[in-house]
């Protein structure tokens, strides 16, 4: 196969990747050990997210008609991609906190959801809780006034309950004045 049609079918192969892709960060990743780079892709990999080294001249060409191509300025010195689809924080949140433990993996761009960020972006963007924890605040915060009213409310009837058996036995306890007090009622009208 001519190397024109080889550079085509990786061309292609990018397009692919980057297809329906919610974010793409880029990384320098001189001075990984090879042990790092695997627990990287493992732990990439295991979330669902695309991490592949690549040529920049076929990133560029890939990138070409997309929000991606925004990178192309930054693709210069050996490059990594890290590619997520459904939660786009999730590659910049893994990264970020591998960077911490890997002096040597570094942020270069990306861009998430069309919008291009650098460097400093990027780790504010990896700061941003997953999907489900954002979630799982919210219901929080709805399930505690909800919790506190239904609280409030049980405590209210509770009161009425106990208000209303206490005017049921009164009432009971009164009974035979009741009583005597309907019968002196009726024996007046009859006469």
């Amino acid at each position: 196969m001519p190397k024109v049609e080889q550079k085509q079918v990786i061309i292609n192969d990018i397009k692919g990747m980057i297809d329906g892709a919610s974010s793409v960060v880029l990384v320098d990743y001189r001075g990984l050990s090879v042990e790092q780079d695997t627990r990287l892709r493992k732990e990439l990999r295991e979330a669902g997210v695309t991490y592949k080294v690549l040529k920049n001249s076929m990133m560029k060409f890939a990138f070409e008609g997309t929000d991606f191509a925004q990178l192309n300025d930054k693709l210069a010195g050996p490059s990594a991609v890290a590619i997520s689809f459904e939660d786009p924080t999730i590659g910049p949140r893994i990264l970020k906190k591998n960077v911490k433990e890997m002096k040597a993996l570094e942020f270069k761009a990306g861009v998430v959801e069309g919008v291009l960020y650098d460097e400093k972006g990027i780790e504010n963007i990896a700061e941003i809780p997953s999907r489900e924890e954002l979630l799982s605040k919210l219901l929080g915060s709805l399930k505690s006034p909800i919790a506190t009213f239904a609280r409030t409310v049980k405590a209210l009837a509770d009161k009425a309950e106990e208000t209303g058996a206490a005017t049921a036995a009164d009432v009971a306890g009164n009974a035979p004045e009741a009583e005597a007090a309907e019968e002196t009622t009726t024996e007046t009208t009859e006469e």
